[in-house]
Formats: C-alpha cells, sequence, structure tokens
C-alpha cells in the first residue's frame, strides 16, 4: 500500500480523514485511514503476548527435561499405571482395578450428561445468535447485497465461528481475517464479510448496482426450472432468479 498525498503550491502533502489520520491506498484501491495510536498500542500488545508465549516455552522446555532418557513415553505410562496396581491389590486384585475405574468413570460420565447435553444445546443457540444475527443485523448487507441475509449466510457461514465468546471470521485458506482500519486486530463482522463477498467468484450476482456474469442462469432465461424449489437452487441461481423476477416472485417458489 502506499501514501496518498495531495499537492498544494508546489508542496506534497499526506491526505488526511475527518480524523486526522493519514490515509493509505491498499492493492486493491480502497482506501483506508492509518490509526498511528492504535497501531503503536496493538504492536505493545503483540510484543507482551509474544514475550508471555517465550516464557511458557521455555518453562515447558525446563520440565520436560525431566523426563531425558525415556524413550517409550507410552511403555514408561503403562509401567507406572501397573505399580499403582500392584498397590492397590491390599484392597482388591490388580485385575480388578481396572473395572473398578470403569465404572467409576461410567457412573461420572452418566451423572453428568443432561449437564453437557445442556452445554451444548447452549452453544448452539449462541453460535446461531451470534453467527446468524451478524447476518441478519448486517448493515453491509442491507446496503450493498441484494439478496435475502439468509442466502449469504448459507454461502459465507461456514467462514465465520466463535472464539472467547466474539464472532471471529476466516478466509478461504482457514486464516484469521484482519481488518485494514485496525492493523494488528481480526475485522469486525461487516469488514470481515465485504472481504469475503469481495474474493466471491459471483459477487457480480448478489452486489447491487452490479452486472450478473459468469456462473449461474443467463440473460433472459435466466429463471429457476420449472418444478424447482428453492432448496433445490444454489446461490447463484437464486440470487439471478430474484434480480429477473424480484424477490416476491422468489418467495412464491415451493419451498
Amino acid at each position: 500500500m502506499k501514501l496518498k498525498t495531495v499537492t498544494v503550491e508546489g508542496k506534497t502533502y499526506a491526505e488526511v480523514n475527518d480524523q486526522g489520520q493519514p490515509i493509505y491506498v491498499h492493492e486493491d484501491g480502497k482506501e483506508v485511514g492509518h490509526d498511528a495510536p492504535q497501531t503503536v498500542a496493538t504492536i505493545a500488545r503483540l510484543n507482551g503476548e509474544a514475550k508471555t508465549n517465550r516464557e511458557r516455552y521455555e518453562k515447558a522446555e525446563s520440565s520436560l527435561k525431566a523426563f531425558e532418557g525415556i524413550e517409550d513415553p507410552a511403555a514408561a505410562k503403562k509401567a507406572i499405571e501397573t505399580l499403582k496396581n500392584f498397590d492397590d491389590k491390599k484392597l482388591v486384585d490388580a485385575g480388578e482395578v481396572e473395572k473398578v475405574k470403569a465404572e467409576a468413570i461410567k457412573a461420572v460420565e452418566e451423572k453428568y450428561a443432561p449437564i453437557v447435553q445442556e452445554r451444548d444445546a447452549y452453544q448452539t443457540q449462541l453460535h446461531n445468535e451470534l453467527i446468524g444475527g451478524g447476518f441478519a443485523r448486517s448493515k453491509f448487507i442491507q446496503e450493498n447485497v441484494s439478496v435475502p441475509a439468509d442466502m449469504i449466510q448459507a454461502q459465507f457461514g461456514k467462514n465465520f465461528k466463535i472464539e472467547d465468546g466474539k464472532v471471529v471470521a476466516v478466509g478461504a485458506d482457514g486464516q484469521k481475517i484482519f481488518s485494514r482500519a485496525r492493523p494488528g486486530e481480526v475485522a469486525d463482522f461487516d469488514e470481515a464479510l465485504e472481504t469475503l463477498i469481495g474474493g466471491y467468484q459471483y459477487k457480480d450476482s448478489i452486489l447491487k448496482g452490479s452486472q450478473a456474469g459468469g456462473g449461474g442462469f443467463q440473460g433472459g432465461k435466466s429463471g429457476a426450472p420449472s418444478g424447482v424449489k428453492r432448496s433445490e437452487m444454489s446461490v447463484s441461481q437464486k440470487a439471478d432468479f430474484i434480480k429477473e423476477h424480484g424477490n416476491d416472485a422468489f418467495l412464491k417458489l415451493p419451498q
């Protein structure tokens, strides 16, 4: 990216936005203001995290030195368990120890199974609210996309996940999508969605004011074939149908 400049009376100055931030132009032509204080703070935070990770690594490396010379950890662990079983022989035979352990584990699993199910149900609800709600409330979809939000979610929902209670987006390569406006920070929902749609091969079919090109139905024959249900249409087919016939006609198709 390069700094955007303006020349006044023969002198060149950096152009700034309304917040007084210098404007940089990315390779794709998108202009983003550079928040220097925020960038410095982010660098400081990342340096702190790097130091913490290094200390963690050094501690783990030091702890592992106690196991030098053990070539088969699995065999060593089995030997320790065997010795423990013989210690427990005061109560029951070594062969019975594993049976007692298995029964105890099973009892605990059965006891807490309802709690685990409730936790999983809560996580599913949280996922649906944070990610599904993000698509439903997206300002970017409302202002720039010509197809319903649920169609966009069907196509790009897999790119969003929850980490530490927050929505994080990943690209096709599985890597997190970072913000251009806030260097070093992950992109918020709308900025990540804009990036994903920008790299979508059928973006012209779903963005407002664009001409459909590429996949899906073409020209005046771009409707859904007779008898086809909405659930059987691809995202690009739905988009083309709505562009030609309107959303009301699309909703009248059999589900």
